[in-house]
């Protein structure tokens, strides 16, 4: 006999979360830190290598209005001496340097450190800068161009823009509407085919390239001066108190694309398309700058040539690491009821920008909990955070170009970072979810990934109750761990509910980890909100009741089940 689900509220919270509630906060307050930072290049030529050249950017000091950095005691260190070391500037002031190899014969390694002392200024911003904008002469020619990977005159993307920004009066309202848009219209994956504007545009997929490109591309199609800025992000958490709630926010260690936007009035002013705007937190370090992300290439770029007829390919691996000596953050939120549905952050903003608020929701009916004895379950059924590629080793991946024997073969730098959380550790995630109809549950599945540990794992489905994990409902079979693919990189792992004959009613539901034992386990998450909303992933800390704490991201998860025929 089936089990019905029935949590204590039974209206379809779902459609509240999908439709209708704004994600833009804003913020004050500021954070302050010195960070030693280190990037360590392991090179493994092959007996056939014949040359090897590593190129780096110097980054340099750069200040805005909210986001300082100051660069100290830069060096690199090389195992093997290099046979020569140029340095040049670039078109667009980036210091290259590159260092050459001949015939290395032996693994060796590149070491790069320097220390960041980075602040940001969450006050407020004045701004009277008009749209649409006036000339800003020659100087600012390359940050308006077109380029297949940023089209400007693009019909169908710059008619999104002048649409979105036809009413618009200051150039920061032309900027929010169009980051709003892109927020809202685009979904973070790790591994899209294409890094254009044009792709992002067209599928609402794209990473931190398609996010800076497509920016960049709407912007400037208006008139609007875009550069786009290459560096990386670490993996230090920041916390944000929201009313008494915090909110958590991470970024994963790695290399990251954002841009930064002319303002009159204000100067270069840098944006994370991702989340942010007017600003970037302390835990990006800015290394280079361009026009788009096919020219912005030589901090991290590696090429080899070979012997001839060779189709060998030199090994490499990098690693980046960081150490916050002095950490000092204090920064409160509050949700400005307008803007995107996605996550937005930003500082009070002077403005003559007129904000449009969400609309009311208006009521939804419950469900009728007597329909379920005439349903009869047949109709496959599958929700969740579906987006996900398995098995990507991130310590290995580095997009390769191929060439011809003879060529000069390249190893690009890419965006690929690792975004997981240690969840058999202190803090215990929860993740809600929402379903929209009644459904007979079969499985859960989640993207983890198993480093090690003894033991055994299971999911719990828990009830919602005002908005905040319940009780436990549910619980799925349980796994041994050897169970769990031992191999590199991220996959789905199922757990059965399909012997519980588990009915759920249309409902906001929660998922969280049980474990016996000592479990490595890393459980994958997608950057922004692409199902639910912001407060829609928790944890909590030890032995505490409260699940008063969020984190910025939505972890990956499958639902699966049979429907009712109607």
């Amino acid at each position: 006999m089936s089990r019905t689900l029935i949590l204590l509220t039974v209206v379809c919270q779902c459609l509240f979360y999908s439709t209708g509630r704004s994600e833009n906060y804003l913020l004050n307050g500021g954070q302050s830190s010195r960070i030693k930072y280190q990037m360590i290049q392991k090179i493994k030529p092959t007996p056939k290598t014949v040359t090897v050249d590593i190129t780096f950017v110097e980054p340099k000091s750069f200040e805005s209005a909210s986001y300082i950095q100051k660069i100290q005691a830069f060096e690199i260190k090389s195992s093997l001496e290099p046979k020569t070391i140029n340095t040049w500037v670039d078109k667009y002031e980036n210091k290259v340097i590159k260092y050459s190899w001949e015939k290395p014969v032996t693994e060796f390694e590149i070491e790069l450190n320097l220390t960041a002392v980075n602040k940001v200024v969450l006050e407020k911003l004045n701004t009277g800068a008009p749209f649409p904008v006036k000339n800003y002469g020659a100087g600012f020619d390359l940050y308006l161009s077109s380029s297949r990977m940023i089209p400007t005159d693009d019909p169908i993307i710059s008619g999104k823009a002048k649409e979105l920004t036809a009413t618009s009066k200051s150039q920061f309202g032309a900027v929010q509407k169009i980051l709003s848009f892109i927020i809202d219209h685009v979904n973070y994956v790790l591994t899209p085919p294409d890094y254009g504007a044009r792709y992002s545009f067209d599928t609402g997929r794209g990473n931190c390239q398609n996010y800076s490109h497509l920016a960049a591309a709407m912007m400037r199609s208006v008139g609007i001066p875009v550069r786009i800025v290459n560096g990386v992000t670490l993996n230090e958490p920041y916390d944000i108190k929201v009313g008494s709630q915090i909110l958590t926010l991470n970024m994963a260690q790695g290399r990251h694309s954002w841009i930064e936007v002319y303002f009159p009035d204000l100067g270069w002013m840098p944006f994370d398309p991702q989340q942010s705007e007017l600003f970037v937190s302390n835990r990006f370090i800015r290394m280079e700058v361009g026009a788009d992300n096919e020219e912005t290439v030589n901090d991290g770029l590696v090429k080899w040539t070979r012997q001839k007829g060779s189709t060998e390919v030199l090994a490499f691996e990098e690693t980046i690491d960081a150490d916050f000596a002095e950490d000092m953050i204090s920064i409160n939120g509050s949700n400005l009821g307008f803007g995107p549905r996605g996550l937005l952050l930003q500082p009070d903003v002077v403005s003559d920008f007129q904000p449009v608020k969400e609309p009311e929701i208006s009521e939804i009916k419950p469900f009728d909990i007597q329909m379920l004895s005439t349903m009869q379950f047949t109709i496959p059924f599958e929700t969740g955070n579906l987006i996900f590629t398995e098995g990507i080793n991130f310590a290995f991946i580095r997009e390769k170009v191929d060439k011809e024997a003879g060529k000069v073969q390249e190893l690009k730098k890419n965006f690929l970072v690792e975004t997981a959380e240690y969840v058999t550790g202190e803090r215990q995630y929860c993740q809600m979810f929402s379903i929209d109809r009644p459904i007979k549950l079969t499985s859960i599945g989640i993207a983890l990934q198993k480093f090690g540990g003894s033991g055994e794992v299971w999911i719990e489905l828990r009830e919602n109750q005002e908005g905040n994990p319940g009780p436990v409902a549910a619980k799925s079979s349980i796994l041994p761990l050897d169970q769990l693919s031992s191999k590199p990189g991220y996959y789905w792992v199922n757990f059965s509910f399909a012997d519980q004959e588990l009915v759920m009613t249309p409902d906001t539901y929660w998922i969280s980890i049980g474990y016996r034992g000592t479990p490595i386990l890393n459980w994958f998450y997608t950057y922004g909100k692409p199902v639910g909303p912001i407060d829609g992933t928790r944890y909590r800390i030890g032995d505490s009741d409260s699940w008063d704490k969020s984190v910025g991201f939505e972890f990956n998860y499958r639902i699966t089940g049979l429907g009712p025929q109607q």
